[in-house]
């Protein structure tokens, strides 16, 4: 057996290790960070930006997240604050994505994601038609007969005015010979408020992110008509293309950086945001939630952002939803 003496030998020569260990954890690449989300509690931004702290803490890349959210127009109402606010703060970083390209469109704001720097995009997803339990819709081809008959007698929830939601239904309105502008769309500032209204009645559909609906969908409360991806995320829910509409619509989201950072500070938050995707725990959390992984940083993603804003204009102004 080994002696006493011994025992204390190895333990004290195992104590620089250990202790570099634990320093080295300890040693955040942010001691704090500020998680801007230009919408309410329980959307999709504000679940990436909650997802981004669910994996960066435990990996010691950050110390502590604080989060803000001010909601309200595709995230137009927010960003502005976030650019006079946070300008020039290398520990801060806003939540957003297409969405708010077409907000900004829609909404004709001075203020635009040109006013932030791109960091990453991280997701993209898939959004999904969604009705309550007890609709009379059973399937996608009744809502699609009612929509025919009278798209204003139709009501659906959805994400504000402009974004991915509102054009995925100008889109199946155009399919259907209708025009985009009778749709009764109901904007809401978030997916939870949104998924209030679904779940209370207060309207008769309902388009977002699948991520947003997925618990109400696998508890039954809601039923999922269709997915707008390019092939199905649902194994048993076909999408818009299968059933006939030749529509394919996704929902991308990322980060952005405030204005006026020095080139290594904004350097340092690709870094980060390439380190928390290069984890096994981030892998794992695209995987439950369904989440594609859409990872872009640097002159691609900007490149990625002037096409998908141009895309997006020319799309709105034939539905009629911008100049």
């Amino acid at each position: 057996m080994p002696s006493r003496r011994h025992l204390l030998a190895v333990a004290a020569a195992s104590l620089p290790v250990l202790g570099g260990a634990v320093a080295a954890r300890a040693e955040a690449r942010f001691a704090s960070m500020t998680m801007f989300i230009p919408a309410g509690p329980g959307g999709g931004w504000d679940g990436l930006g909650r997802a981004i702290e669910q994996v960066a803490r435990p990996a010691g890349l950050v110390g502590s997240f604080q989060f803000e959210n001010i909601g309200g127009a595709g995230g137009t109402v927010g960003l502005p604050r976030f650019v006079s606010q946070r300008r020039g703060r290398p520990n801060a970083l806003m939540v957003s994505g297409s969405i708010m390209v077409g907000a900004v469109l829609t909404n004709r704001s001075p203020v635009g994601l040109k006013d932030v720097s791109p960091v990453a995009r991280l997701t993209e997803e898939s959004g999904v038609v969604v009705v309550p339990a007890e609709s009379e819709f059973r399937d996608l081809k009744s809502l699609l007969d009612a929509f025919r008959a009278g798209p204003g007698a139709v009501s659906v929830a959805g994400g504000s005015a402009g974004g991915t939601d509102h054009i995925t239904l100008g889109l199946i309105l155009k399919s259907l010979g209708r025009s985009a502008r009778e749709a009764s769309y109901v904007a809401f500032a978030g997916g939870g408020p949104a998924q209030a209204a679904i779940l209370g009645a207060q309207v008769r559909a309902g388009i977002s992110g699948l991520s947003e609906f997925a618990e109400q969908i696998k508890a039954g409360r809601m039923r999922a008509l269709a997915t707008t991806g390019e092939r199905r995320v649902l194994p048993e829910v076909p999408t818009l293309k299968e059933s006939g509409l030749d529509i394919v619509m996704t929902n991308w989201r990322g980060v952005f950086a405030p204005p006026g950072l020095q080139p290594a500070q904004h350097a340092a938050l690709v870094q980060l945001m390439t380190e928390i995707h290069a984890l096994p725990a981030w892998a794992e959390l695209l995987r439950t939630r369904d989440w594609e992984d859409a990872f872009l940083t640097g002159a691609d993603f900007e490149s990625f952002l002037r096409r998908d804003t141009e895309a997006t204009g020319t799309v709105l102004k034939e539905l009629g939803l911008a100049s």
